[in-house]
């Protein structure tokens, strides 16, 4: 059974400090690169995080679970994806029915590609960073970093906070939306910073930089970036904080739900249907 991991300091996998901080660490503030020390007292609790499947809530939001699958930057499954879903806690989830509607009303679609992240998955992506002889995926997803900067820069740390189950990684698809190339572990990688056309043929739109791309362009408010993909950077940002979420400002496709009923807990049950409840409660 998997546990709850109650931790003590709050921290995105990529964190960077929101406009106005509150008072206490915010839940972007930056993370350390491992997990809860011992002394901060993992707990369980009776309660779960009342996680639901995003395509029982609603089935028009397309998916692209990447680290279910190869196609991310540690080059093969994440720890803790046993499937290729995206869980929410309830509340986000219908949060973002809401914004799918109001992205319908422009021609869009929601296209996630991370939601609730188990704790583990955090500690594989630490463990990944300590060899610094793994770098198969370098050339598509860092291909300007170090990989030994990834923790100094804030690329990688842990806990983070999409294990609190309101956190998500999404970008916008056109209606109807073209097929996506399938990816096939070993081909030939380009830079996510390459042009749109060059770059993997991801299916959504253009956003200046492919999904997960470890560069300062992926910055929300990249000065680097302009014409289209500008314009629709701003009109993500616009809909998912009109529906109550908050962007990272240093990736285009993060956002937090502000209301999350989680904020201080980060939980460790496997990416599975079995994690969820049923959609209707």
């Amino acid at each position: 059974m998997a546990v709850v991991i109650v931790a003590l300091a709050p921290g995105c996998t990529r964190p960077a400090p929101s406009p106005s901080p509150p008072a206490a660490p915010s839940p972007s503030a930056p993370a350390s690169p491992a997990s809860p020390a011992p002394d901060s007292a993992p707990a369980t609790t009776p309660r779960g995080p009342g996680l639901v499947v995003l395509t029982d809530v609603d089935p028009r939001i397309r998916t692209d679970i990447r680290y279910a699958g190869a196609h991310n930057f540690v080059g093969r499954p994440v720890a803790g994806y046993a499937e290729p879903l995206c869980l929410l806690t309830r509340r986000a989830a219908e949060a973002l029915r809401r914004v799918q509607d109001a992205a319908l009303a422009r021609g869009r679609s929601l296209k996630v590609y991370d939601c609730y992240r188990p704790q583990r998955a955090a500690d594989d992506f630490v463990g990944w960073a300590r060899q610094p002889g793994e770098q198969r995926m370098k050339a598509e997803f860092y291909p300007r970093v170090a990989k030994s900067k990834l923790f100094d820069e804030g690329y990688i740390g842990a806990p983070t906070a999409h294990s609190r189950g309101s956190t998500l990684d999404l970008t916008l698809v056109d209606v109807p939306t073209p097929t996506q190339p399938p990816y096939a572990p070993g081909q030939p990688l380009v830079s996510c910073t390459a042009p749109r056309g060059q770059r993997f043929a991801d299916n959504g739109v253009d956003m200046g930089t492919g999904f997960d791309c470890f560069d300062p362009l992926a910055h929300t408010d990249s000065p680097r970036v302009s014409g289209v993909a500008r314009d629709n950077r701003r009109l993500l940002r616009q809909l998912m904080t009109d529906g109550g979420f908050v962007n990272y400002d240093r990736e285009w496709w993060h956002y937090r739900y502000r209301d999350e009923p989680w904020p201080d807990t980060y939980f460790d049950l496997p990416v599975a249907r079995s994690s969820a409840e049923p959609a209707g409660g």
